[in-house]
């Protein structure tokens, strides 16, 4: 499998893209947030890649990091979401948007997705729940407060997400407490706090 390419950029007509690697063309359809990091035509480019074997075709999926080649393979394991459609949803938001729509349980929000019909809206949410461990969700995908990791509020992000706190809620309670000066073991406690009163 082809699980990352290094080259020359040599066109990109999203969602295509063209890498020359040693003197290789490699077409790749690539994710939106892909593109948006991508530089100029005749620069150096790096990105992450599936390779989709077809009877009629191989196919190479592009991705501006690990975390979201990962979360690609998981949609793809989705009964009734192919590569296309999982490339659709990675590019029509971002993976944080779509880990806080899963742990939400929010249809509705996946449904604005081009493709994305209420019964596949609703069968992504089951089993990607499953699947997405929230508490390394709200890190890796970008559903808390943006952070560094080690940060108090981070970490106490991660927590309450850990104790079953939805992703956006543990963010919600957390972000007015930051600026305090408090650890995480004190937001943790104002926030369980705030949630019995």
């Amino acid at each position: 499998m082809i699980g990352r390419l290094r080259g020359t950029l040599i066109e990109k007509r999203p969602p295509r893209l063209l890498l020359d690697v040693h003197g290789v063309g490699y077409e790749v359809e690539a994710t939106m947030t892909a593109f948006y990091g991508m530089p100029e035509v005749g620069a150096e480019y790096t990105l992450y890649t599936h390779l989709v074997v077809r009877e009629d075709a191989h196919t190479l999926f592009g991705f501006a990091g690990l975390a979201e080649r990962d979360l690609f393979r998981e949609l793809i394991r989705v009964n009734g979401v192919g590569p296309r459609m999982a490339l659709t949803i990675l590019s029509g938001m971002s993976a944080g948007e779509f880990a806080a729509a899963i742990g939400e349980g929010d249809p509705s929000v996946l449904t604005r997705l081009p493709g994305v019909g209420k019964k596949t809206a609703e069968r992504l949410i089951i089993e990607m729940r499953d699947r997405l461990n929230l508490d390394q969700t709200a890190t890796t995908f970008g559903a808390a407060p943006k952070a560094m990791p080690g940060d108090p509020a981070s970490d106490a992000v991660s927590a309450l997400v850990a104790l079953g706190y939805k992703p956006a809620e543990a963010g919600r309670l957390i972000k007015g407490l930051e600026g305090q000066g408090l650890s995480s073991e004190e937001m943790i406690r104002q926030a369980l706090r705030s949630m019995v009163k």
